[in-house]
């Protein structure tokens, strides 16, 4: 059985959107029980040369959006970038969720060997189809989901592997 470009891009993005959604539900509910400022949470880094939460969670929407848009030939999701708070990170994710389910399978299979360009601010990365999906988009969609996951739990939020994998 052949596998196609559909199957291993958006299902599995959506996937893990929705676990990060449900870890930042879980994140806004304990910093409101305790009364803890969501700022904490938001600027927390694990490192100091390491993005913030926020920019974690903005990094995994934007790959997981700007992927599937240059396989499928349309514009990406637009966000702001200046999400402030839990709420504006969790319809960030939703909204790209909403997104990316929108998107059909025959927009992106068969764009395997489509030749896509990857626009940096100082320069252009060539790559097919399935080389930005395998080699660029998928490995960092997971690093940014699984810095945000660890981040969370971290500062105290009580998650598993579980909600990572997108499970209630």
């Amino acid at each position: 059985m052949a596998v196609t470009m559909y199957p291993i891009s958006v299902p599995i993005f959506v996937r893990h959107l929705t676990g990060l959604a449900i870890v930042m539900k879980k994140a806004q509910a304990l910093y409101a029980e305790k009364k803890l400022d969501e700022v904490t949470l938001l600027s927390y880094r694990l490192y100091p040369d390491m993005f913030s939460f926020s920019r974690q969670v903005q990094a995994a929407t934007d790959h997981a959006g700007n992927c599937t848009a240059l396989l499928a030939g349309i514009e990406p999701p637009k966000h702001g970038g200046d999400e402030k708070s839990l709420a504006d990170l969790i319809a960030r994710v939703e909204n790209t969720i909403a997104w990316l389910n929108a998107i059909k399978p025959d927009q992106i299979d068969g764009t395997q060997a489509k030749p896509v360009v990857v626009k940096m601010r100082d320069r252009e990365m060539k790559f097919t189809g399935l080389e930005l999906l395998l080699n660029r988009s998928t490995p960092n969609f997971y690093f940014h989901c699984t810095t945000a996951y660890d981040i969370i739990r971290h500062n105290g939020v009580e998650i598993g592997k579980r909600h990572f994998m997108g499970a209630n």
